[in-house]
């Protein structure tokens, strides 16, 4: 069995953009078994909260942490801006919605989607939530078509569901985390290869994908 790598995430959780430039190097390098994204719908459906100052605050605190682990920016646009629109949900449907029509017309292409999305809404302070910032966004990767096609509820929830079973066959506790699935089975690695040691996470990787 040819084994294969899978990132569980939420467009909407700082830990996973803080974990972009990891991913980055997983989805650009070469020799690593083949890479999937699963979102798994943390933020959405019933995981949706209100945006309030409390949870605003709360936010930025946690915000500051990923800053300082990772050198991600989280700039005062986003502060000022989506975690300041008390009017508008803390909700990752819209954009997983997105990111599922990009994973349907261009696979290879979900991860670059996913960091234009964070970039967008944790450095340029743009609402994620609003379904014509997301288009714009994927537009701008030169991937209107998967902007314009849309995911309907049942392709939606049938992706959520596939990543929340990856999620409870591996055991892991959140996200972002990476899964290695080999003819042993699936197995949750270390999210610290995400954040820093990308080099040595990548060579452990290319001996998976060689034996």
């Amino acid at each position: 069995m040819t084994a294969t790598l899978h990132y569980l995430y939420d467009p909407l959780c700082g830990w996973c953009y803080g974990a972009a430039p990891g991913l980055r190097a997983l989805a650009t390098a070469a020799g690593l078994p083949p890479l999937t994204l699963h979102p798994t719908g943390l933020f959405a459906g019933r995981g949706a909260r209100p945006m309030d100052r409390a949870f605003a605050a709360y936010a930025w605190s946690n915000d500051q942490r990923i800053a300082k682990l990772t050198g991600q920016i989280f700039s005062d646009a986003y502060r000022d801006g989506p975690l300041a629109r008390f009017d508008r949900p803390f909700d990752s449907t819209p954009a997983t919605r997105a990111l599922t029509a990009v994973h349907r017309l261009a696979p290879t292409r979900e991860a670059e989607a996913l960091e234009a999305i964070q970039h967008a809404r944790f450095v340029d302070g743009r609402d994620i939530t609003d379904p014509a910032v997301l288009s714009e966004t994927l537009a701008g990767l030169g991937l209107a078509e998967a902007a314009a096609a849309g995911v309907d509820d049942e392709t939606l929830d049938r992706r959520l569901a596939e990543g929340r079973a990856l999620m409870a066959e591996t055991r892991a506790n959140g996200v972002p985390t990476l899964v290695l699935r080999t003819a042993d089975g699936a197995t949750a690695l270390p999210s610290d290869g995400l954040y820093r040691d990308t080099d040595r996470l990548i060579a452990a990787l290319r001996q998976a994908a060689s034996a």
